[in-house]
């Protein structure tokens, strides 16, 4: 049976490969199948293609999704990164359960797979481009964990969200407590890894877990309204903006600050992008940002 992707998102030739001719080196032939790659003007999306296990993460796939992401985030024509998952049940249902047996059955293998998973979720949140989570269902243990590491996340009204790991005897890393706490707070926090329980799309928004919560049929279309307008945006500005709320959040105190980095907000007065969006005001006329 094909895999269904979610709405406007078809593979090319219809075959599970992926959409765009460009070279992923990175991916493997099994990973290929497995979480699709597609662009679409200056969006490129990243899906998570295995609908019959409600899009669960394999070990391989958690191993790509580094790769793939920092070689879009690398790429002059994409600005916005977009995750999603196949079909319209499941974002993604976390990692493969059926794999924890031969891969996390010790200390030594659970490292070696944390981090793999590691590495994906850093790659995410230290894109310099941003990366905006399309949440058309189930977003559960490390599902979530992928959605959490993102800038944006737009989730379908049908959407449940959970982190059952002490319902597996798990503890989730430091590294993925934290990015939890700056989404929804200690209290939320402890409320989502204690009780392990789903929490609805509207839950999740008077959480703080997702921005919007929308119609499930109107996912794609805000969704992509809102990339579209970030895309629009100087990517200067943009890369800035998602540069310093990261700093500022792992250093309130600003202790820190590299060097290179402490006139970024200057550096910007420099750039052809300030120029044309100085003379676009006074044209009364859209921009044209080049991220130069």
């Amino acid at each position: 049976m094909r895999p269904s992707l979610p709405p406007g998102l078809k593979p090319d030739g219809g075959s599970s490969k992926k959409c765009d001719p460009s070279p992923y080196p990175l991916v493997s032939d099994m990973s290929i199948q497995n979480l699709l790659v597609q662009k679409e003007g200056p969006k490129a999306f990243i899906v998570f293609n295995r609908p019959e296990q409600r899009n669960s993460i394999t070990y391989e796939m958690w191993r790509e999704i580094a790769g793939i992401v920092g070689e879009l985030d690398q790429d002059p024509a994409v600005r916005v990164i977009l995750l999603t998952g196949a079909g319209d049940k499941s974002f993604a249902a976390g990692a493969d359960i059926t794999q924890f047996k031969t891969q996390r059955s010790d200390p030594e293998g659970a490292r070696a797979y944390n981090e793999v998973v590691d590495n994906a979720l850093k790659a995410i949140e230290n894109a310099k481009k941003p990366v905006i989570a399309m949440i058309n269902g189930y977003a559960v243990g490390g599902g979530l964990e992928l959605a959490v590491a993102c800038d944006l996340r737009i989730s379908s009204d049908h959407a449940k969200f959970g982190l059952p790991a002490a319902r597996l005897g798990i503890v989730i890393s430091f590294t993925d407590t934290r990015r939890l706490i700056h989404l929804v707070g200690p209290a939320y926090a402890k409320e989502i890894l204690f009780t392990g329980q789903l929490f609805t799309a509207q839950e999740a928004r008077e959480m703080g877990l997702v921005n919007r919560v929308v119609a499930h049929d109107q996912l794609r279309p805000f969704t992509l309204e809102m990339a579209d307008a970030i895309a629009q945006n100087a990517p200067l500005s943009v890369q800035g903006a998602k540069k310093m709320i990261n700093h500022c959040l792992e250093d309130p105190a600003l202790n820190r600050v590299d060097p290179q980095d402490e006139h970024l907000h200057l550096s910007c007065f420099m750039t052809e992008d300030f120029k044309e969006g100085v003379n676009a005001f006074l044209d009364k006329r859209k921009p044209v940002f080049k991220g130069l």
